[in-house]
């Protein structure tokens, strides 16, 4: 393979192309800019030139500097004008029998030891490769929009891609200033691999009715303390995109149930709702804006009310009295719970419905609350009611738990609430991906947390709130369902067992 990098050819000068051109060439390589339209081409070298003019008014960059930058950006009216090039990143349309012919026209152009990498984020490199006479040479290069803003980098073996391509890629990309990550190519790679946890599972909870797309996002931001609920994120990302690409990894993994897509957005795709570009998704956005729906306000605590928690979760049990005994809220202590008490559980992974008939507790007073992230008054907390639990009783819970001004979610029964079965699975799908080898347990971290902004890796998060707690949350949902979704990693099973952590290798 080429030694150091200093010329790199671009085919598709659309946002992701034009992207790598600037981050490229602000490193100091010279970028052949290639694409079938030659206005393409020119409309990316007129806009970098904007950019690099604002970074320069702002003092991000020198004057020289962005001159400099745009001279290294050369246009390019055919492939031919790519055969000097030590790497080629082809950024074009998602799909396989376009991609190949491009690689097998470059072969026909290019040094054998060019290296061929595709910015594809759905495609197996090795399929891409297949069509190709030196096979060797082609890895991919994911990287994500925005490029010069989204600091990490998926480098990709493909089944017969020499090392030294891809270790040549890891070199380049942090003279780009960005943070590389390897991959073993499999359906999604790292991080849409991984990210597809988050929206699958939030997409379950609102198809089985616990909570609305607003309130799901709230609990996920609030209380679990990510920067967007899976809705936001489906919006943001516009379900144009983000379907397909469930459907696909889905699909790629011979219907994998942890990866299975809901009909809740297939059929928003069908009538037009993608989100914030067409201006309605999960949210209206009118001028741009997101419309949230108004929370009603916490009833009134009722005067005298007694409560009772289950001891059955020391740890929840414990959680929830300090918070009431801070809060100046009298408990009974009785083994049994008050004829006149509301009664509170903690359970993990399970529902109020099914807490109360293994605790052969009254249902009509039985409410549960979340205990995983604690009780912080400035994190949101969730309570949830079974189909059995009388109104007086779900509103009592909703004025005790906001009390103290913390905000409050009510939802319907559901196995892990909604925090806790979304965290588990984003955990669980991360130890998986571990477990398949398909990254180091570092790498998926470092690639979610830059690549989706969790506000941690989805390993360190694991053990953060417990491996242990994490895996009896999907055995709970497991059982409590009989969906298999919900069953643990050999990973983190193995590593509960052991007492490691789960970003031991």
């Amino acid at each position: 393979m080429a030694g150091t990098i200093n010329i790199i050819g671009i085919v598709g000068a659309g946002a992701m192309g034009r992207g790598i051109a600037q981050i490229a060439a602000q490193a100091g390589l010279t970028v052949r800019l290639y694409d079938t339209s030659a206005d393409a081409v020119a409309a990316a070298r007129t806009s970098l030139q904007q950019t690099w003019a604002k970074l320069a008014e702002k003092g991000k960059l020198t004057p020289d500097a962005a001159r400099q930058a745009l001279d290294r950006i050369v246009p390019c009216a055919a492939l031919a004008g790519l055969k000097d090039c030590q790497l080629i990143v082809e950024a074009i349309i998602e799909r396989l029998d376009i991609k190949r012919d491009v690689f097998k026209q470059l072969e026909e152009i290019v040094a054998d030891d060019c290296i061929l990498a595709s910015n594809t984020s759905s495609l197996l490199i090795t399929a891409i490769a297949a069509a190709c006479r030196v096979p060797a040479r082609v890895v991919g290069y994911h990287f994500f929009n925005p490029v010069p803003l989204m600091k990490v980098v998926e480098v990709i073996d493909g089944l017969r891609s020499d090392p030294a391509a891809g270790d040549a890629l890891m070199e380049l990309s942090r003279r780009m200033g960005h943070t590389p990550v390897r991959a073993r190519d499999m359906p999604g790679f790292i991080v849409n691999n991984a990210g597809r946890a988050m929206s699958t599972e939030g997409l379950r909870v609102a198809q089985e009715s616990v909570a609305s797309f607003a309130q799901v996002d709230a609990i996920m931001r609030e209380q679990a303390g990510f920067r967007m609920g899976p809705f936001e994120l489906l919006d943001l990302t516009a379900l144009d995109v983000s379907h397909p690409a469930m459907e696909s990894i889905y699909r790629q993994f011979f219907d994998e149930p942890r990866f299975r897509p809901s009909p809740i957005t297939s059929v928003r795709l069908a009538g037009g709702l993608l989100g914030r570009k067409v201006g309605e998704g999960f949210y209206r956005y009118p001028d741009g804006q997101k419309q949230v729906p108004a929370e009603a306000a916490a009833p009134a605590l009722p005067a005298g009310l007694k409560v009772w928690v289950s001891g059955v979760h020391p740890q929840g049990h414990d959680a929830v009295a300090g918070l009431l005994d801070q809060m100046g809220v009298p408990r009974a202590s009785d083994s049994r719970a008050p004829d006149d008490a509301l009664i509170v559980v903690t359970p993990y992974g399970e529902d109020v419905s099914t807490a109360a008939f293994t605790q052969d507790l009254d249902p009509a007073r039985t409410v549960g609350v979340d205990a995983l992230h604690g009780f912080d008054p400035k994190r949101r907390r969730t309570v949830m009611a079974s189909p059995a639990t009388q109104p007086r009783w779900r509103e009592a819970a909703h004025a005790l738990f906001a009390s103290d001004g913390a905000p409050v979610s009510v939802i319907e029964d559901s196995p892990g609430f909604v925090a806790q079965r979304i965290v588990a699975t984003i955990v669980n799908t991360a130890c998986e991906i571990a477990q398949q080898r398909i990254a180091t347990p570092q790498d998926i971290d470092k690639a979610v947390t830059l690549g989706l902004g969790y506000p941690a890796g989805p390993l360190a998060m694991g053990d953060m709130l417990g491996a242990g707690r994490i895996l009896e949350i999907l055995r709970n949902m497991q059982r409590v369902t009989g969906d298999p979704r919900y069953r643990p990693s050999l990973w983190l099973q193995r590593r509960v067992q052991l007492k490691m952590s789960l970003l031991e290798g």
